[in-house]
């Protein structure tokens, strides 16, 4: 489109008026592409082209590059104090860098407003990936009462606006809990509560994750073990939408099933996974790859080839300071031959 010298005086004149009333510090990128002058901002404020390219890339925050398995911690994992001095949450995502982690999973997204944890992320330059608000264990989508269901469907409409000012790309979701009704219902309840939530998923570019936990909904939870995820991939596909999927817990289930097997039967569906290791002789919890971790992490190695994956696996462990957390990571790396 062509501009007259006149109406480009014009818009240069509403710049420089903007800019009186705005800081330099407030005037990021997406306050000037919103504006939809970006080049001629750069011009008024004086800071030229190349002002305008430092600022671009000081806002965009990326995990590095070309890497088929990038690994993460939960933000619950790094410790909130140390030395008697408590930490921001700035300071806990540098940890995790230090640790050599390629990003964080948001597990605390509750305690924090969507800028908070994108100004984190510009300040530390430590990527973001998923965002989760521990919430969803007492605000339940299967909840019998509408308030409550109410309430967890903004929980994680929150959670989705996080991961999204923060760089992420998806949310993890627990659906509820099977001791709210009759497996029917329950997930009819759920499957309702996140078609509601899809619009803005969408929207945002935000996919909603279902982790398979402890909650006796799509598994038999007092059945003996080689159990299949057939009940979770039917209620995945039923959204037929692009949007849902799968944050596979490796761990959780092993007590239940094969992991390799669940990870072929997902397939595409399985986009992000947890990571714990577990002891069936012991009926625990472990450290990941430790001499009580009898989980089949062979296997495990095997079948996410086979499925292709590409993705962040996050570990979901007892953490602590820079030291626990590089250790931390090492057994990841150890479990998946990294």
């Amino acid at each position: 489109m062509n501009v007259t010298n006149h109406e480009l005086e014009d818009k240069q004149n509403i710049m420089r008026i903007e800019f009186t009333n705005t800081s330099r510090s407030s005037l990021n990128r997406r306050s000037v592409l919103a504006m939809g002058l970006g080049s001629m901002t750069a011009a008024a404020v004086g800071g030229g082209a190349a002002h305008a390219e430092e600022a671009r890339e000081s806002d965009i925050v990326l995990p590095p590059a070309n890497k088929r398995l990038l690994l993460a911690c939960k933000l619950s994992m790094i410790a909130n104090e140390l030395n008697g001095q408590k930490l921001s949450v700035a300071d806990r995502l540098r940890m995790a860098g230090e640790a050599g982690f390629d990003g964080v999973d948001f597990d605390q997204a509750g305690d924090f407003t969507p800028e908070q944890a994108r100004d984190a992320v510009r300040e530390t330059k430590v990527f973001v990936h998923n965002a989760i608000n521990h919430a969803h264990w007492s605000k339940r989508l299967t909840s019998a009462k509408e308030e409550e269901r109410n309430q967890g469907r903004a929980n994680i409409e929150h959670c989705i606006r996080l991961s999204h000012a923060a760089g992420g790309s998806g949310v993890l979701i627990v659906v509820g809990s099977g001791g709210d009704g009759p497996a029917d219902v329950i997930e009819n309840r759920a499957y309702d509560e996140i078609k509601k939530l899809l619009p803005l998923a969408a929207s945002l570019g935000q996919m909603i994750l279902i982790e398979n936990v402890w909650n006796k909904m799509m598994y038999d939870h007092d059945a003996p073990p080689e159990q299949g995820p057939g009940r979770f991939i039917q209620f995945v596909d039923r959204f037929n939408s692009p949007w849902v999927g799968m944050y596979y817990d490796i761990g959780n289930h092993w007590k239940y099933g094969q992991p390799g097997e669940w990870i072929r039967a997902f397939g595409r569906r399985c986009v992000k996974l947890d990571v714990k290791g577990f002891s069936r002789a012991k009926n625990k919890f472990v450290d990941i790859t430790s001499e009580d971790d009898d989980l089949p992490w062979d296997q495990v190695r095997k079948a996410l080839g086979d499925i292709g994956f590409t993705g962040w696996a996050t570990a979901e462990v007892g953490g602590g300071d820079v030291k626990r957390l590089t250790v931390v990571r090492e057994q990841m790396q150890k479990a998946f031959g990294l």
